[in-house]
């Protein structure tokens, strides 16, 4: 992208014209970007439960606010991830995804061990992350393969959501959490492996990719245990 200087090593994997010291570059901002977007998702997330401000937004107005206020950022981002703006409005985007994991949270909360509920999802999240990183910088092979049928599974899974907002079942809900935390982890390892491997060259982009891939897996551990390991008063 702007800061990066493409040149073919000898070493090269993939076919990929990048050299090593510029994918670690890539690899070590997006490492930092990541963690420092935590920070207003947390902040979101804590004002959205502390003033109940997301409550209202259940059923077909939550999913209408939250994929017009997702897509208008990820818009946004694209445009900007080559200037000094796109940083500032990443971080804009990740507190808006703490806003909506707000009302989630509040009814987890609300259970008797709702904060051990939300610390395990942390934990487990971290914990998916740590495999899909290990597991990106030993496997050799090239995965960009795998992004299509990763797209046709979000697609599949999109559509089910949607017809579940109108369903209802709890059956689906779970289905599609299970089927989530399966297609989010795998984008986790693809993600990881295109900025390993030289594919994604800019850290911004990339790090909206890994964010995206966490705070989906995040949201349906976090509801598989509210479901399964939640403790009435």
């Amino acid at each position: 992208m702007n800061d990066q200087v493409h040149t073919i090593e000898s070493s090269g994997r993939f076919g990929y014209a990048m050299s090593s010291a510029q994918r670690n570059k890539v690899l070590r901002n997006t490492y930092w970007l990541l963690t420092l977007s935590l920070i207003p998702t947390v902040l979101g997330a804590w004002i959205g439960v502390a003033t109940g401000i997301t409550q209202s937004l259940g059923g077909i107005l939550g999913m209408v606010v939250f994929l017009a206020g997702a897509f208008g950022f990820i818009y946004a981002i694209e445009k900007t991830k080559n200037s000094a703006a796109g940083v500032p409005v990443l971080l804009g985007f990740t507190f808006f995804m703490g806003l909506m994991l707000s009302r989630l949270i509040a009814m987890v909360l609300g259970f008797k061990n709702g904060t051990d509920l939300v610390m395990m999802a942390f934990g487990g999240t971290a914990g998916v992350f740590f495999v899909m990183a290990s597991l990106a910088t030993v496997i050799k092979r090239d995965l960009s393969g795998m992004g299509k049928w990763l797209m046709v599974g979000a697609v599949v899974l999109m559509v089910g959501s949607l017809i579940n907002v109108f369903v209802g079942s709890s059956a689906g809900m779970l289905a599609i959490s299970v089927l989530a935390i399966g297609i989010f982890s795998a984008y986790m390892l693809y993600d990881l492996k295109q900025i390993i491997d030289g594919g994604e060259t800019n850290y911004i982009t990339a790090t909206l990719a890994l964010y995206l891939d966490l705070v989906n897996v995040f949201q349906r551990l976090l509801a598989l245990l509210g479901i399964f390991g939640g403790e009435r008063e």
